[in-house]
């Protein structure tokens, strides 16, 4: 052996820089796939508040603990939660006339408004010192001072109601009158009629553009929807939609307006500007509400046909996941934070926790009878 070969040393197959680097790789490798595997971090503490129908209670759920941590009994037939602005108070409107307040952190009713033998949809000044409730039934809008606890008028229609809605300036309440085929519209600061537009059949749920000048209305006995100036008091198209609507969802900037329709399996969307359908998309089955995320590039909405929450890319008009979460969702509330998605099955009883970044069900914790609404407000501890 010479000198040359006793002092060999044996080479691996690669250079030794180029195994670093291998290992270097191997290693954030191994480091990303843990982080992309690794669980999101858990919802902050906020309260869900979720109203049930049936067992006529609103369950408190923390989103952190991922459980119930009260249930708060009501009046029977409760539908509809509402936060006050500027408070910590939550108004639940029943069925059957009366309006239950409820006060955080105490979590218990503090006061019940009767405004009648029934009750539906409940709007809030943008102050939040005054509330505005329709009794349909005996169609009236009925007039609240919330500070001081008492009703302060009723504005008489004449005709039986179906919703109501409050321009975004709080100037203007806008009625609508179903068997009548018309809206009212009502002056909020001299609780005065300012006049009335024909519109579709079947006048139902409604929605107002940001700048207050217009609504749109669901003719929920045909296939369209009509517009109607909010200042003028007249009416200003009517806009086939080619399906028949049963609630309408606005886009935060105002730009478009969201057409579901629960006997079909799909959606119309209406240039809210030159009132006209610019395009139909599928849904899931029955779909029953929409929530937008704050920038309107994103649109969820519960299909209670089939059990799915489904996510809309609204820019693209791409659907970018479906996801099961129940039997029968119906509501629908974003967390503040936007991280997370609360979606009340009436058919499962529960109240369903989907994460929003990479759509996926976290869990579903049951909360009582019939589950109609939830909201999320921005309160933490």
């Amino acid at each position: 052996m010479n000198e040359r070969e006793a002092f060999a040393i044996p080479c691996s197959p690669f250079p030794i820089r180029y195994s670093r680097l291998w290992l270097i790789g191997l290693t954030v490798l191994a480091f990303c796939l843990g982080a992309c595997t690794r669980r999101p971090a858990p919802p902050a503490p906020y309260l869900a508040f979720v109203v049930n129908n049936q067992s006529a209670t609103l369950a408190v759920v923390d989103l952190a603990k991922l459980r119930v941590v009260a249930q708060i009994p009501l009046a029977p037939g409760p539908e509809r939660v509402v936060v006050r602005p500027g408070s910590r108070e939550l108004y639940v409107v029943s069925a059957p006339g009366s309006i239950s307040v409820v006060q955080f952190p105490e979590l218990r009713v503090t006061k019940t408004f009767r405004v009648g033998r029934s009750a539906r949809d409940l709007a809030f000044a943008p102050d939040g010192r005054r509330a505005f409730v329709l009794a349909p039934e005996e169609g009236q809008i009925v007039f609240l001072d919330c500070a001081a606890g008492k009703e302060l008028a009723r504005v008489r229609l004449g005709t039986s109601l179906s919703n109501l809605a409050l321009t975004p300036d709080g100037k203007t309440l806008v009625a609508s009158a179903r068997a009548a085929n018309r809206l009212f519209l009502v002056s909020v600061e001299s609780r005065q009629t300012l006049g009335s537009v024909e519109v579709g059949k079947g006048a139902g749920p409604m929605v107002i553009i940001p700048n207050s000048s217009k609504v749109f209305v669901a003719n929920t006995e045909e296939e369209k929807i009509s517009a109607a100036d909010v200042r003028t008091y007249r009416l200003l198209s009517h806009i086939e939609v080619g399906i028949r609507p049963t609630a309408l969802v606005a886009k935060p900037d105002g730009g478009e307006i969201f057409v579901l329709s629960a006997p079909g399996t799909t959606l119309a969307i209406v240039d809210a500007s030159r009132d006209n359908v610019s395009q139909t998309f599928p849904t899931g089955r029955e779909p029953a509400a929409g929530v937008f995320r704050r920038d309107s590039s994103v649109l969820y909405l519960a299909n209670a046909g089939d059990g799915s929450v489904m996510t809309l890319d609204v820019q693209n008009r791409v659907m970018l996941a479906s996801t099961h979460v129940g039997t029968e969702p119906r509501a629908l509330a974003l967390t503040p934070d936007e991280r997370f998605l609360a979606v009340a099955d009436s058919g499962a009883a529960s109240l369903a926790i989907v994460r929003t970044d990479r759509p996926a069900l976290i869990t579903t914790i049951p909360v009582g009878a019939r589950p109609v609404d939830v909201v999320v407000p921005d309160w933490l501890p």
